[in-house]
C-alpha cells in the first residue's frame, strides 16, 4: 500500500512539474516576428504625429578626421511615416545623414524587408528579442540588419547593419517618457566600414505631439 501511495504521489508531482514547465515555456517563448512588430507599434498606438529638433555630432576616427555637426528635425506621422530632415549637410557627410533616416519605425520594416526571429539574447544585462531583417529585393551592399528589442518594455535598443564588404554599423538608442509616450532621447552610432571609421551621437529636443505634418516631408528627393 505504501508503494502504491508513493507511486501515486510521484505521479502527481510529475504532473505538477510538467504543468509548471509547460507554463514556464509558454511564458518564456518568443513571439512570432509579426506579433513582436505589432506589439512594438501598439506601444505608442495613440501617437498620431510628432516633430522634434535633433542635433548630431559626428567624429571621424581616420583620415581626413572630419567632425561635422548636423541639425535637423525628426518627423513621424501615423501609421508608418518617419523621416529626419537635416537643415544642411556637407557633401562629405551625406552618408551620415542617411544613417539616421535608416532607423525606421517598425511599421515600415515589412514593406521591403523579410522579418524573422533570431535566438533571444542579453544586451547590456537586459534580456532582448532579436529580429533579423533581410531585403525582399536582393542587395549587393547590405547583408542583413539585426534589431534588439527589450523583452519587457519593447524598446528598440539597438540596430546593427552588416554589409557584404565586411563592414558594420551599430546604433544604440536611449528613451524617455514624454507626454505619456516613449520617445527616443539619444542615439550613439559606431561606423566601421571600408575606408570610414567614425562615431556619431545624437540628442533630441522636446517633442511636439499631435501636430500637423505635411506628407511632402516624407517624399524622397
Amino acid at each position: 500500500m505504501r508503494h502504491a501511495i508513493a507511486a501515486t504521489a510521484l505521479a502527481f508531482a510529475a504532473c505538477l512539474w510538467a504543468g509548471a514547465s509547460a507554463r514556464a515555456d509558454a511564458t518564456n517563448a518568443s513571439p512570432t516576428a509579426g506579433a513582436l512588430v505589432s506589439d512594438m507599434m501598439e506601444r505608442n498606438a495613440a501617437l498620431s504625429s510628432y516633430r522634434a529638433r535633433v542635433h548630431v555630432n559626428v567624429r571621424m576616427l581616420n583620415f581626413p578626421f572630419l567632425s561635422p555637426q548636423l541639425d535637423g528635425t525628426t518627423y513621424y506621422k501615423a501609421p508608418d511615416k518617419y523621416e529626419v530632415v537635416f537643415d544642411s549637410v556637407p557633401s562629405y557627410a551625406k552618408g551620415f545623414s542617411k544613417l539616421f533616416n535608416d532607423v525606421d519605425d517598425p511599421g515600415t520594416w515589412q514593406q521591403d524587408e523579410n522579418v524573422s526571429m533570431d535566438p533571444p539574447a542579453v544586451l547590456d544585462g537586459r534580456p532582448v528579442y532579436v529580429l533579423r531583417l533581410t531585403k525582399k529585393v536582393h542587395s549587393d551592399i547590405l547583408d542583413h540588419t539585426s534589431v534588439y528589442v527589450d523583452r519587457s518594455t519593447l524598446e528598440l535598443l539597438r540596430m546593427e547593419w552588416y554589409y557584404t564588404s565586411g563592414g558594420k554599423i551599430v546604433m544604440d538608442q536611449q528613451f524617455r517618457n514624454e507626454g505619456g509616450y516613449l520617445v527616443v532621447s539619444s542615439q550613439h552610432a559606431t561606423i566601421a566600414i571600408p575606408h570610414v571609421r567614425a562615431v556619431a551621437d545624437s540628442s533630441y529636443g522636446d517633442y511636439q505631439t499631435g501636430v500637423t505634418v505635411d506628407d511632402a516631408v516624407f517624399t524622397k528627393p
